[in-house]
């Protein structure tokens, strides 16, 4: 890359906890660099926040529509390109619209928006504006889910008939919203988080991958969400059949009342000749399973790996590399495509591989299509993105 994007971060500021995962992803392959940002919803702590990471306090303002506009005063030389958005969910739709109507580029954090209405809405500005936006489920970053999406593709497991995919956690067993406990507060209180809790938070990122993994789309839902914390006001445990198109079936769990897990993401997907299996814990590695022969493992970085692997890895076989450099990934690539359409370049389909503005209507899609199955009775409930 001849240059850095210029960026600017709305949110993150002192006491966050996603807000220094972007900054990092966004340093890590040296294609942006840091000028901006309204860091808090607090003018002292955005000021303090924005000093804290050696902006000049010309450049750190005190509300998002303060960086917005004030960044469009400045020469086209000088002001941000990108602006990245590590908000609680009902303070994403605004600052992203606002943003892409001023000619602002944007990385949203998940999900997209507060409301399936909101991301609908988000979607057409974007391609009104001719802007991009990635959203970062960041679990597709992975060298190798990008190696396993590639297997399933290529035909190589035959016909895709099952999937499963599975996101424990267990941070959440306690009533640690009461507890003035900052992450706990926001995502269990519908009027920040939204519709849903567990599932919105990271039963969107198992949705998300099991669709990317598969190449195939979510057609029906059959859900069942539960709240097991007495007082707690969002669901914190879940689970979902799924029916995706061409006849595969799936089954969806995502829980963050399950004691002592941490972030161990799983996916296994079966076709009529072998299945793969790909789990965070060990995310360097990709067990692909056949009906009649031994199972082979693969490693990232490996010469054996497609391009697409290899291009999202940076170190030898041997050497992990794990969440913050899967965030990178769609930072990366993000940067690419973004250069090239800045510059008037086919972007290569190495660029186009982080999630964008589709991806993150159909995460909406899915919160809202769980949450209305599991409020009926009904067998199947249609899921509808559009």
């Amino acid at each position: 890359m001849d240059r850095k994007l210029k960026l600017g971060m709305i949110g993150g500021g002192q006491g966050a906890f996603i807000g220094a995962v972007h900054r990092i992803a966004a340093r890590i392959d040296n294609a942006y660099e840091l000028v901006a940002g309204a860091f808090s919803s607090h003018a002292a702590r955005s000021l303090q926040s924005g000093l804290d990471l050696g902006l000049p306090e010309h450049r750190i303002y005190g509300s998002y529509h303060e960086l917005i506009n004030g960044e469009l005063d400045l020469p086209q030389h000088v002001r941000m390109e990108v602006v990245s958005i590590v908000t609680p969910n009902h303070v994403h739709f605004q600052p992203a619209a606002l943003a892409l109507e001023k000619g602002f580029h944007v990385i949203l954090d998940k999900p997209m928006t507060f409301s399936l209405q909101e991301a609908k809405e988000l979607q057409q500005i974007a391609q009104r504006t001719g802007k991009l936006l990635c959203v970062t489920h960041t679990y597709t970053g992975y060298p190798m889910i990008k190696q396993a999406r590639a297997l399933v593709k290529s035909g190589q497991l035959g016909a895709i008939r099952k999937v499963y995919v599975e996101y424990p956690q267990g941070w959440l067993s306690t009533g640690l919203e009461h507890e003035n406990q900052k992450q706990a507060s926001w995502r269990t209180d519908p009027s920040r988080s939204g519709l849903s809790g567990c599932m919105g938070d990271i039963g969107t990122h198992a949705f998300n991958l099991a669709e990317y993994v598969t190449g195939e789309k979510v057609t029906q839902v059959n859900a069942q969400l539960e709240t097991f914390v007495t007082g707690r006001r969002l669901d914190d445990d879940g689970a979902a059949l799924l029916k995706f198109t061409n006849g595969v079936s799936g089954v969806l769990i995502a829980t963050q009342i399950a004691a002592g897990e941490e972030n161990n993401l799983r996916i296994r997907v079966y076709g009529e000749k072998g299945g793969l299996e790909w789990q965070q814990q060990d995310a360097n590695s990709l067990w692909v399973k056949w009906l009649d022969q031994p199972a082979q493992l693969f490693r990232s970085g490996a010469p054996y790996t497609n391009s697409i692997s290899q291009s999202n890895t940076r170190v030898p076989p041997g050497h992990p590399e794990g969440y913050l450099e899967a965030f990178a990934n769609h930072y990366n690539n993000f940067a690419k495509h973004v250069m090239a359409v800045e510059s008037g370049q086919q972007p290569s389909p190495e660029s186009l591989d982080y999630p964008s503005v589709e991806e993150g209507v159909r995460g909406m899609a899915f919160v809202e299509t769980v949450v209305k199955s599991s409020q009926t009775n009904q067998k199947w409930t249609p899921f509808e993105s559009i």
